[in-house]
Order: structure tokens, then sequence, then C-alpha cells
């Protein structure tokens, strides 16, 4: 079953997500615990594919949000508006002098080197945005008269608080009343969902929220986690690329779920924190199709690759209406982006197709 899109014509954005977006603050080549300084980023699961929707590849986009009014919160605010999305939806929560009822959402992550894994120590209770709620949106108002052609949200998001779950069903069903196409991160993370009701808790919402999406995107522990289904004879750590194990599950969850429309996830062997082999495998319309192999892959920052994937998958769809393009769009987008600072891509959309097409690495002059 082919996606639908709206008309362009009459949507102001292609693409808007839900989801937190927190201050990452990253020590460059040293440690979290040693560091004397830190560079400062923008970065969200969700949000991460607006921003490459719209530098690499055009796009307009927009997020929604919720900030502390503060500098902090402008400083983000700000990344955003570099970013060049759009900050139409974003809501602003009076401060209360300390942070002790409301705060912005922060990030510490080093990028690991070799044989020392990346590390994230993200520091966000009660953020703004764990405290967005159902009602918070005007979803008719986003989706119906303002209009767009995608709405991308994801498991992390969910998995904030209880409110932040209903807020993601209300509008996963919302963008299905207005012909938006849903796609969704699994994006299982042990650490969000203990606190709220564990494993259990995250297939509950993450089941529900499954009813209404075209396009899911996770491993195969996302899948396994996040909504219930087993992989017999696979592990996290993908060792070949063709998994029958792992097409299985997609087959076993699309049967379970008709609407789905896309099954799509990467696949990423660690060989080292700074070489990963890399591909991706999408499923749609009955058919797998797979992206070109980057074995070994040199990594400068890994965080982020997963949601360049994402938007150059959604781009995939949004301008060809291609599946192999999409894979192929949304494997070199990841890859590349797994080689600069931060969460969110740097790429140009030449240099994804350069990549693509087999290109190499001489130097450009």
């Amino acid at each position: 079953m082919a996606i639908q899109l709206r008309d362009q014509a009459t949507c102001h954005y292609d693409q808007i997500s839900l989801g937190e977006v927190m201050l990452r603050l990253d020590p460059g080549e040293g440690r979290i615990r040693t560091t004397r300084a830190f560079t400062a980023w923008e970065g969200g699961g969700e949000y991460n594919t607006s921003r490459g929707l719209r530098k690499c590849f055009g796009y307009k986009t927009a997020v929604c949000t919720a900030f502390v009014d503060n500098e902090v919160g402008h400083l983000i605010e700000d990344f955003i508006m570099q970013g060049g999305v759009a900050t139409d939806f974003i809501q602003w929560r009076p401060d209360d002098g300390i942070g002790r009822t409301i705060r912005n959402g922060l990030n510490f992550t080093e990028r690991g080197f070799g044989v020392r894994g990346a590390v994230g120590v993200s520091d966000r209770g009660n953020s703004a945005a764990s405290q967005l709620k159902p009602g918070d949106f005007n979803w008719d108002h986003i989706f119906g008269k303002v209009g767009t052609r995608w709405l991308h949200t994801g498991g992390i998001f969910a998995a904030l608080s209880e409110s932040t779950a209903a807020l993601t069903i209300e509008a996963v069903k919302a963008a299905k009343r207005h012909g938006v196409v849903v796609s969704y991160d699994l994006n299982y993370r042990p650490s969000l969902w203990k606190s709220i009701g564990g494993l259990k808790k995250a297939q509950e919402v993450n089941r529900e929220i499954a009813k209404y999406v075209d396009v899911m995107i996770g491993n195969e522990e996302d899948f396994t986690a996040s909504l219930g289904f087993e992989v017999k004879g696979a592990d996290h750590n993908l060792s070949a690329i063709e998994t029958d194990a792992f097409k299985a599950m997609i087959e076993t969850a699309v049967k379970e779920y008709p609407n789905f429309k896309v099954a799509a996830t990467t696949l990423r062997r660690v060989i080292t924190a700074t070489k990963n082999d890399w591909a991706a495998i999408l499923w749609h319309d009955g058919r797998f199709f797979e992206s070109r192999k980057y074995p070994e892959l040199e990594i400068l920052d890994r965080v982020g690759g997963g949601d360049s994937f994402a938007s150059g998958l959604q781009f995939g769809f949004l301008e060809f209406g291609d599946a192999q393009k999409a894979v192929d769009y949304g494997a070199a987008h990841g890859a590349l982006a797994s080689t600069t600072p931060g969460d969110t891509s740097m790429a140009t959309r030449k240099e994804v197709e350069k990549l693509m097409a087999g290109g190499s690495a001489r130097v450009q002059r």
C-alpha cells in the first residue's frame, strides 16, 4: 500500500516534529568527568529529523516543543533558528527562578573513541517539554489550517512522562484525521521508562501509538521491547546485513499492524566506537529494499545518525515517492551525519547523492 501524501500546495510545511529539544554539552575529544570546556549544540531525537530535512534537503519544517522562558531556553531557540526550523509552535513557560518545578533539558554527550564507547548523560527531569500534555497544541489548526504533509515523533518523547505519552497519542490520532503521514521512531530507552511503569508501560503506550503509524522505524531491540515482538536468532549487534530473523519480525509486525506502510531500520555492527559497519533496510508494499553497504564506516560522532537516516528516508518518499530511494538517501545521510560532531546533520544534498553513487572521499578543491 503506497504512502498517500497531501498536496504540497495545500500545506505550509512539509514536515513537523513533536519532541523535546535539549541543550547538548559536548566535551569534544575529552570526557564529561574531566573536561573544563563544553561545546554547545541543540539536539532531540524527533527534532533532528526536521533539521535534517530543512538544512540538507531544503524542505520547510517546524517543531512542536516547549521551553522555559529564560536565557537557556532562548539559546536552544537560537540554535533551532540557525537550523532553519520554524519556531511557530514552540510553547514558552514561565521561569520559576531556580528550576525547582520546570526547567530546560540538558544532555551531556561524549563521543567515544576506539574501545571506549560513546556516553550520554541526560539531565532533563521536570523539563518544560516533559510537562506538555493533551490540549497544549491545537492540532486541527496545525494540521488542518496551516497544513503539513508529514508528522514525525517517537518513543523518546512518549517516554518522558504520562502526559507526553497521552499527548503523542492525541497527536497521531489528529494527524490521521487530517490525512497527514505519521512516522514514529521507537527509540526504546529503558532509563526513560523505568520510573513510569517500565517495559509494561512502554509496550502499552507504543502499541496504542502504533495503530496510527504509517512509517515505523526501529531496530530489533526497539520492536522487541516497545511492541513485544520476538526476534529469534538475532542480536542487537547485527553481524549480517541480510538478517532473515529481522525480516521475519518485520513481516510479523506488519501483519499485526496492517496500517504500517513502511517499516525500516539502520543495520549497524559496532566494531569499535569509531568504526561501524553501516547499512539500512526498509519494508514497503510486501517487499524489502536494502541500501548499499558502508563497511567499516569511520565514526566521529554516532549520536543522531539514526535520526539523519529517518530524515533521509522521509525525503525519499516526500520527493520521489520511492522506497529504494528512501532507504538509499536515509543510509547515506546517516553515514555522513556520523562523520561530523553534534546531533544534527551538516551534510548537503549534493554530498549525500555523491555518497549514494559511490563517490570517494578525495579532497575537493
